[in-house]
Parts: C-alpha cells; sequence; structure tokens
C-alpha cells in the first residue's frame, strides 16, 4: 500500500484506537489483505492520518472485508 512514502501495515506506525485495530489484523495474519485492499480503494495513496483513521474510525467494516470474526473468539 502507498502512503506519501510506500509503507506496508506491519511497519506503519499506528496510534490511539487505530493501533488496536491493527494489532488485531497482525494478529489474524491479514496483513497482505489489508494493503492490498488499502491499495484498491486508494490507488494514488493516502496519509499516514487517513490511514490511521481508517484503522481507528472503520474497524467493523474493515474486519468484515478482511473475514475476521470477533465474536467467534469470545
Amino acid at each position: 500500500m502507498k502512503t506519501y512514502t510506500e509503507t506496508t501495515l506491519s511497519d506503519f506506525q499506528a496510534w490511539s484506537g487505530g493501533k488496536d485495530t491493527q494489532e488485531i489484523i497482525l494478529e489474524h495474519g491479514k496483513e497482505k489483505d489489508f494493503d492490498y485492499l488499502m491499495e484498491e480503494l486508494y490507488p494514488d495513496g493516502l496519509s499516514e492520518t487517513q490511514l490511521n483513521d481508517i484503522l481507528w474510525f472503520e474497524s467493523d467494516w474493515l474486519f468484515e472485508n478482511l473475514g475476521i470474526n470477533l465474536d467467534e473468539e469470545e
């Protein structure tokens, strides 16, 4: 995926609520799927703030698209 500099989810330094979502995606081994999804949706890249906001505020949508079901784990 591209930010203003090219990065991957595992290399991205998320903050606040974005960090929690990032950790869940990484724990489930879905970082490549996430990277592909972001490249598809944002072919011209996005800022670090935009990426963190997606992680923070769109976590339910991300988990659904990445096939992560947190309800099954409880």
